[in-house]
């Protein structure tokens, strides 16, 4: 249920500051908690938490489930006993502003590997305790364990390019596998213990400062997942593990041939034969980890956009429909209230809209859309349902600072106008817009807070490599940059203290 007025900030864990190289869920991520708890900040916004491959981007994970292990934190793994301090002596001198996944990928799973030697000769208490997690997680665990176990094993392949006795998971193959391999499966499995343990802990640190998470689901899963490897008859994927049909959305104002994303597509009709519950146990899952969802691409749930495999572009495909209130309804038979995010952003149907409203959840205004099209424009303030979210931007988009420098001057003079500003700290005047708008939630990237220009933008959609790098610096969160945020929070009745 989503009917408290707050503000929040967009941050993914990975942007957190600190010397390994990436975020992670140790000290800084606390340090983080309390700077919103001090400013009277409400609710933290992450992207998708799970594993990821190539291209690093959050909405192409291993798993729906698992956790990030690139997340875990070294410190508190020397301070369980994981680890020892001179495991942290030689660090790599990563750079400080932003993450070298390479580098840091190999470093970090280095150092997780030892953790895990270091594990198996520990005692008795911290080993039930990991049993414990494993029994709990076992319907999803142990495929995935298995599918990573086996992906190290193949070179990283996709699992469609294994050998057919392991993509067709041929069950005496698997056993030998499990067998053979069983170090290898047993420590993804300790891995995601330790992403569990430490995620937990700092969720219920937010938590107990009067901070809810709101989490991410993105509605279609990666081909190369655990997830699409174990449930292929939920999937429209051959005999050959490849996807007969792939997700995208067709040629718009932003791209001539649109988005081919090549995610495999959701056999509806089978998931609705046992009322939808690999999704029902995806979202409990997910609800376990966070207290609010913001659901991806909210649209395909009405209609999607079908594009045949093979295609080089989106062009040649076709809107079929998805599950619609059939689904919405489950689900919350199933949770109750929803404190769930419909973002609706794109072209978007009537069907769309109609389908958010059935069900009452909010929808999402950007604010570096609204000064485009003149005063009719949806994404201006004045035309806010309370039952919405408003963002000055998100991972998707330019910063506010960037956006500022890159548009027309028709665009601009009528963003000065309408914020009655300068445009000499427009990220601040559009925080201040949104912060004072009817909408219950208004939240900012941080790099909006510390008025940053496109160097610091997150993800550029269409790019396949260079995204998701960014990290703020410790020294950002200073006395001023609180008072700041505390100030608007106070005046526009979004403050938690």
């Amino acid at each position: 249920m989503i009917n408290i007025r707050s503000s929040g900030i967009l941050l993914h864990p990975t942007s957190l500051p600190g010397p390994y190289g990436i975020g992670d869920l140790g000290p800084q991520a606390r340090n983080w908690v309390d700077f919103l708890s001090k400013s009277g900040t409400g609710l933290w916004q992450v992207l998708p938490l799970g594993p990821t491959g190539f291209g690093d981007s959050p909405y192409q994970c291993f798993s729906a489930i698992a956790g990030n292990p690139y997340l875990i934190s070294p410190d508190d793994l020397v301070e369980e006993g994981l680890l020892h301090p001179n495991d942290l002596t030689n660090i790599p001198d990563f750079p400080s502003g932003s993450v070298d996944f390479g580098n840091v990928i190999y470093w970090k799973m280095d150092l997780l590997h030892k953790s895990y030697e270091q594990f198996r000769h520990a005692g008795k208490k911290i080993h039930k305790e990991a049993g414990k997690f494993y029994s709990e997680q076992e319907e999803w665990l142990n495929d995935y364990a298995l599918f990573m176990a086996l992906k190290e094993f193949h070179g990283g392949k996709p699992w469609a390019s294994w050998p057919a006795i392991y993509r067709d998971r041929d069950p005496e193959a698997l056993e030998l596998f499990k067998e053979d391999r069983s170090h290898a499966v047993h420590r993804q499995k300790f891995y995601q213990y330790l992403f569990y343990k430490q995620w937990n802990k700092l969720k219920e640190y937010a938590n107990q400062q009067g901070i809810k998470i709101i989490g991410d689901i993105p509605i279609f899963i990666a081909h190369d997942s655990a997830d699409a490897w174990t449930n292929r008859d939920l999937l429209y994927i051959g005999d050959d593990g490849q996807p007969t049909v792939v997700a995208g959305v067709p040629p718009d104002y932003f791209s001539e041939t649109g988005q081919l994303w090549g995610n495999p597509l959701y056999r509806w009709d089978v998931h609705a034969r046992d009322n939808y519950q690999w999704w029902i146990k995806r979202l409990k899952a997910v609800f376990s980890m966070v207290d609010i969802v913001r659901l991806d691409h909210f649209r395909g749930f009405a209609n999607y956009w079908e594009i045949p495999a093979g295609e080089k572009t989106a062009i040649n495909g076709r809107w079929v429909d998805g599950p619609g209130a059939d689904f919405l309804t489950q689900v919350h038979a199933e949770f109750g209230k929803l404190p769930i995010i419909a973002e609706d952003l794109g072209e978007i149907s009537p069907e769309v809209y109609k389908l958010r409203d059935q069900f009452n959840l909010p929808g999402m205004k950007i604010l570096v859309f609204a000064f485009d099209s003149g005063e009719t424009n949806e994404f201006l303030p004045h035309h806010y349902p309370e039952n919405c979210v408003v963002y000055t931007g998100t991972h998707d988009n330019d910063t506010a600072v960037g956006w500022f420098k890159r548009i027309g001057e028709g665009e601009k003079t009528f963003a000065q106008r309408y914020l009655q500003t300068s445009g000499e700290d427009i990220a601040w005047d559009l925080i201040k817009a949104a912060w004072s708008s009817k909408a219950v939630y208004a939240i900012s990237p941080l790099q909006d807070l510390l008025n940053l220009d496109n160097q610091a933008r997150m993800n550029y959609p269409g790019n396949p490599q260079g995204n998701w790098k960014w990290r703020f610096f410790e020294t950002d969160l200073n006395d001023e940059l609180k008072e700041k945020l505390h100030n608007v929070n106070s005046i526009f009745g979004r403050s938690t203290c």
